[in-house]
C-alpha cells in the first residue's frame, strides 16, 4: 500500500531481458536502505526488490506488468518515481494507492502557468466512471487532484515541488504514464454494476 507521496527518484542503470519479463537495475538514494522482498512503487507500479548493492536495488516487471504500464518503454538512464510501502503509524498525505497500474494515459497538453504546470492526459473511455472531479488519480506514482474531467480526459494541476523532486517534468506532449484509479470508486462501480443485474 502506497500514499503517492514521491519519495525519491531513481535512475535506471540497467535493463535486462528476463524471460517475457524484464529486470531493471535501478540507482537512487533510498536504495540502499531497501532490502529484498520489500515492495516499492516504480512509476507507480508495485515491484518486489531482488538485490541490494550499495545504492542500487534489482526489480523485475513480469509480462503482464508490461502489458498494462509505461515500464516496457524505459531506456537506460531515464528517472522513475520511487516510494516505499506507506507505514501504518504514519500521516496518509496523498491517497490510498496498490501500485496496481489500471492502464497507461497519454499527456496531450502541457501548460506553463506562471510557476506551476498543467498537464492534460487522455485515458480509455472504459474507466470514465472512475475519474471524478477533484477526486484523485495516480500518475506515474505521484498523487494528484484531477478536474476539468471530460469523457476520456482530465487535467491536473503540478505545484512547483512536484515538478522538481519527480519526473512529471519530463513527461513531453505524446508520452505515455502510468494510471492508477481511486481503489475507493472502483469497489462502488462494482458494487453499482452487480446491484443492477
Amino acid at each position: 500500500m502506497f500514499t503517492g507521496i514521491v519519495e525519491a527518484v531513481g535512475i535506471v542503470k540497467h535493463i535486462t531481458p528476463r524471460g517475457s519479463g524484464i529486470t531493471f537495475t535501478v540507482e537512487s538514494a533510498i536504495s540502499s536502505e531497501l532490502k529484498p522482498d520489500q515492495s516499492v512503487s516504480h512509476n507507480g507500479v508495485c515491484l518486489t526488490v531482488e538485490e541490494v548493492a550499495g545504492n542500487i536495488h534489482t526489480v523485475t516487471a513480469i509480462e503482464e506488468t508490461l502489458k498494462k504500464t509505461n515500464l516496457g518503454a524505459l531506456k537506460e538512464k531515464d528517472i522513475v518515481n520511487l516510494e516505499r510501502c506507506m507505514l501504518m503509524n504514519g500521516r496518509l498525505d496523498g491517497h490510498i494507492v496498490q501500485g496496481h497500474v489500471d492502464s497507461t494515459a497519454r499527456c496531450i497538453s502541457i501548460t506553463e502557468k506562471n510557476g506551476s504546470h498543467e498537464y492534460i492526459f487522455s485515458f480509455d473511455k472504459k474507466f470514465a466512471p472512475l475519474v471524478i472531479e477533484k477526486g484523485s488519480a495516480c500518475v506515474n506514482g505521484i498523487s494528484l487532484t484531477v478536474f476539468d474531467v471530460g469523457e476520456d480526459t482530465f487535467k491536473v494541476a503540478i505545484i512547483p515541488y512536484t515538478y522538481e523532486h519527480t519526473n512529471i517534468r519530463l513527461v513531453k506532449e505524446g508520452d505515455s504514464v502510468n494510471i492508477e484509479f481511486d481503489v475507493i470508486g472502483k469497489y462502488i462501480l462494482r458494487h453499482q454494476q452487480l446491484s443492477e443485474k
